[in-house]
């Protein structure tokens, strides 16, 4: 029943071509040590799901993407996120954009076990026309409405950051918003979470319990990574280290940029990570934005 696992025991499990679902919204909650542990890997060829942020952008430059399946891919504070641009630019990536509420509703169409789910989300905009391959689907009832038939977006696997987890694979978001990520949770095969705090086995207080947003049965592995979805931002624990977006952001202007970004802060490994961003002392103390 112990699920905890460690961040290379994590990526072990997953395989070349996979179809990858990452949790989070743009700059928040994104399950940055996970992410990182991919980048040290060899996997490539993966199909990436997601409201991207920087994940997204660091996968690319890694040359890890396929084709990515997203809503959108922003630092919110900063416009574009500089290496999805550029992957885009180059164009040698595969893309299936969506408006929002397609995707989500792909993820709950997956997560129900259902081919497609009808939607009126992208009627009457170019998401339909750049993705020719979209039906519409006739109401069959009096109204005969023309839907849209958004299809399933059915995940290999799910990778979240939460708050609070315990080995029994239980997990809680304290934070005011706890995004979509159990539309990926349940759109997977298998979900794999990082947690800033990890217990032996929850007891927890009926409001405790509904912080608790899907089963845990979904949940496959648990890693213990306090910091892990720095830069980003993780709720009432931390938030977004700009300083650090900044720097990212700016290594895609420079020669050799991306190379130097992985020396300091990716090949080095996660605990030098950690101590490279001045410890959890100070991530810790970084302050949350306020939308």
């Amino acid at each position: 029943m112990n699920k905890q696992l460690s961040l290379s025991q994590v990526v072990s499990r997953l395989a070349d071509g996979m179809t990858v679902g990452i949790g989070g919204w743009g700059p928040r909650r994104k399950p940055m040590a996970i992410v990182r542990e991919i980048l040290r890997s060899d996997l490539k060829d993966l199909t990436i799901v997601a409201y991207g942020g920087p994940e997204v952008g660091m996968l690319c430059a890694a040359g890890k993407v396929k084709k990515l399946i997203f809503g959108f891919v922003t630092m919110d504070a900063l416009p574009l996120e500089p290496y999805f641009r550029k992957a885009r630019e180059s164009g040698g990536l595969e893309v299936m954009e969506l408006d929002e509420g397609m995707f989500e509703w792909g993820l709950r169409a997956a997560g129900m076990r259902l081919p497609f789910l009808p939607t009126r989300c992208g009627l009457g905009t170019d998401v339909v026309r750049r993705n020719p391959g979209l039906q519409m689907i006739t109401s069959p009832y009096p109204d005969g409405e023309v839907l849209l038939a958004m299809p399933a977006l059915k995940l290999d696997v799910a990778l979240l950051h939460v708050d609070v987890a315990d080995k029994l694979g239980n997990t809680l978001i304290t934070a005011a918003d706890p995004l979509f990520d159990h539309l990926f949770a349940r759109a997977a095969d298998a979900c794999y979470v990082s947690t800033e705090r990890l217990e032996d086995k929850f007891a927890l207080s009926g409001d405790e319990a509904r912080l608790n947003y899907f089963e845990r049965y979904l949940v496959k592995g648990v890693v213990h990574a306090p910091g892990g979805a720095h830069p980003t931002y993780c709720g009432k624990n931390y938030g977004w280290d700009m300083d650090h977006l900044k720097k990212y952001n700016a290594s895609a202007t420079e020669e050799g940029g991306w190379d130097k970004y992985c020396e300091e802060f990716i090949r080095c490994g996660e605990e030098q990570y950690i101590a490279r961003n001045g410890g959890m002392e100070r991530i810790g103390k970084l302050r949350t934005p306020i939308f």
